[in-house]
């Protein structure tokens, strides 16, 4: 098993008058580096390791602080927030700006990387058959990885067997791998 951690911005807070209060520029305003919306994908798997790239400039680093325990906990396949949140495997978080903080929601995805012996145009065929299975919230194939990258439910992992019925179901294509 895998983990990723996904972070989406999920909401942006003015306090007018605590700005108006204490701050220089009294009419700061809200957070100019995060949009409500923004999505970040966290991994390390092979030569990736995006923890350390994008904390190195790609992020304001009050708020990199912050949620950064949280994501490195997902990576690692820990429980972000066990018994405080809903699910253990989600954090929601906030930056530690006091007159204009950030809200973030962080999860941590689970997953598993499978190695066919295949061609594009069949990974992506093997891809949409992974897809159907349950348990499975969603199946990814990227040229540049070379490899299909198998999204589950929390807590529910796919059994590579099945993994590896649903490529056969495609066609007789060696599975070299599961990581």
């Amino acid at each position: 098993m895998q983990y990723k951690c996904k972070m989406t911005v999920i909401d942006k807070k003015v306090f007018d008058d605590l700005q108006e209060k204490y701050l220089e520029d009294p009419k700061s305003g809200a957070c100019p580096f995060y949009e409500v919306g923004a999505e970040y994908i966290f991994e390390r798997y092979g030569d990736e390791d995006t923890f350390w790239t994008q904390g190195k400039g790609a992020h304001c680093s009050e708020a990199w602080d912050c949620f950064s325990r949280y994501v490195y906990t997902a990576l690692q396949g820990g429980s972000i927030m066990r018994g405080w949140t809903n699910d253990e495997h989600m954090m929601i978080a906030c930056c530690n700006d006091g007159t204009r903080p950030v809200i973030f929601k962080i999860e941590r995805l689970d997953y598993k990387v499978v190695y066919v012996d295949a061609s594009d145009f069949e990974l992506k065929l093997i891809a949409n058959a992974i897809k159907t299975l349950e348990g499975v919230t969603d199946a990814v194939y990227s040229p540049d990885k070379n490899f299909i990258e198998v999204f589950m439910d929390r807590n529910r992992e796919v059994p590579d067997v099945k993994i590896i019925k649903a490529v056969k179901i495609v066609g007789d294509f060696k599975v070299l791998r599961i990581d």
